[in-house]
């Protein structure tokens, strides 16, 4: 994948950018290194204080009823409103990568509801899956979630963080940082 490519994302902590970390709380496993700001894209801006990587990639749990849904429901990032911003990468446990792809549907949306809970924050709250796994073993990450959303919807994304970190799904997680941005 060439670092120009529009499916391949850069995430860099870094002292200056457009986004300003708000807050940034390492909920399971280390916490990233502080920085005060954010850089978004599809060019690699290193050096910076941290950089994570991702791909966007097809939706590899949801079902043709799930993904015509969620493209109906959602909206696209870079909303004008969308002043607000959090980056979630996660790690989820070897035990999550030893289950099959039904399995991991299974505990996914048949038992944590996941595709389901997200569903009712649409369109407030935008979000696009960057899969790291794909990148090769030294991603410190299995995903990056981008998430976008205005000041007024914050309380609704962290019932949204809240009702997802609640269900069994997140028992196959052993990293995580939370970090928020303002624009």
């Amino acid at each position: 994948m060439t670092p120009t490519s529009p499916r391949h994302f850069h995430f860099n902590g870094s002292l200056t950018g457009p986004w300003r970390v708000t807050r940034q709380v390492a909920l399971r496993g280390d916490p990233l290194p502080a920085a005060p700001c954010l850089v978004v894209g599809t060019a690699d801006q290193r050096p910076g204080v941290w950089h994570l990587q991702g791909i966007t990639s097809n939706e590899r749990y949801v079902t043709r009823a799930e993904r015509t849904e969620l493209v109906a429901r959602q909206e696209g990032l870079g909303r004008v409103a969308s002043t607000r911003a959090a980056l979630i990468p996660i790690r989820k446990t070897a035990a999550w990568w030893a289950l099959t792809q039904d399995e991991r549907r299974d505990v996914l949306e048949g038992q944590s509801r996941h595709i389901a809970i997200g569903l009712r924050y649409l369109p407030a709250i935008a979000r696009r899956l960057h899969h790291c796994r794909d990148l090769g073993p030294d991603e410190p990450f299995d995903f990056l979630t981008w998430f976008e959303y205005g000041p007024d919807d914050e309380p609704a994304f962290d019932d949204l963080l809240a009702a997802l970190r609640a269900s069994p799904e997140w028992t196959y997680v052993d990293r995580e940082v939370d970090l928020r941005l303002a624009r």
